[in-house]
C-alpha cells in the first residue's frame, strides 16, 4: 500500500554534500560528476543549508557583460556556497510515510528533502526521483 510505505525505504542514503565555504565552481563539479541537483550543506555535521543546480545557474556570471572569460571564470570561482545556499531546508524523518513527505514537496514546491534522525543528523535525501521510483514499483506489483 501506498500510504504505508516510509522515506527509509525509498531515500538516498550514500548522499553527497558540501560545505559553506565550498566555491560553486567545485560544487558545480560535484553536481555534474554525481548527476545529481541539490547538495545539503552540512558544517561540522550539522545541516545548514541546501544547494541546487538552479542555484548555482543563478550566480552564474551574465553574459552581458565587457569582462572577459577569464575574469568571469576567476568571479565566478570566488562565490562560496554560502552565499547562494537556501538556509531554510525543509526536512523530513525517515520514519514519516512517503505520502506526506511527497506531500509536503508538492506544496512547498521543492524536489528533494534532508532525511534527518533524531540527533538532526542527515541521514539520507528523498527527491522526486525516489518518489517517481516508488510509484513504478508499487504499480508494477499490483498489475
Amino acid at each position: 500500500m501506498l500510504k504505508d510505505m516510509l522515506v527509509r525505504d525509498w531515500m538516498t542514503r550514500n548522499i553527497v554534500s558540501v560545505a559553506s565555504d565550498t566555491p560553486i565552481t567545485t560544487t558545480h563539479a560535484v553536481m555534474k560528476d554525481n548527476n545529481i541537483r541539490r547538495l545539503p550543506v552540512i558544517d561540522r555535521g550539522k545541516l545548514v543549508g541546501i544547494i541546487t543546480i538552479g542555484d548555482i545557474r543563478e550566480a552564474s556570471p551574465s553574459t552581458a557583460t565587457t569582462l572577459n572569460i577569464w575574469e568571469l571564470n576567476y568571479l565566478w570561482s570566488q562565490i562560496l556556497v554560502k552565499e547562494v545556499m537556501s538556509k531554510e531546508v525543509l526536512t523530513v524523518s525517515a520514519d514519516e510515510p512517503m505520502i506526506n513527505a511527497a506531500n509536503m514537496m508538492l506544496t512547498q514546491k521543492v524536489s528533494g528533502l534532508p532525511v534527518l534522525d533524531k540527533n538532526r543528523k542527515v541521514i539520507g535525501i528523498v527527491t522526486e526521483s525516489d518518489i517517481f521510483r516508488m510509484v513504478v514499483k508499487s504499480q508494477a506489483e499490483d498489475i
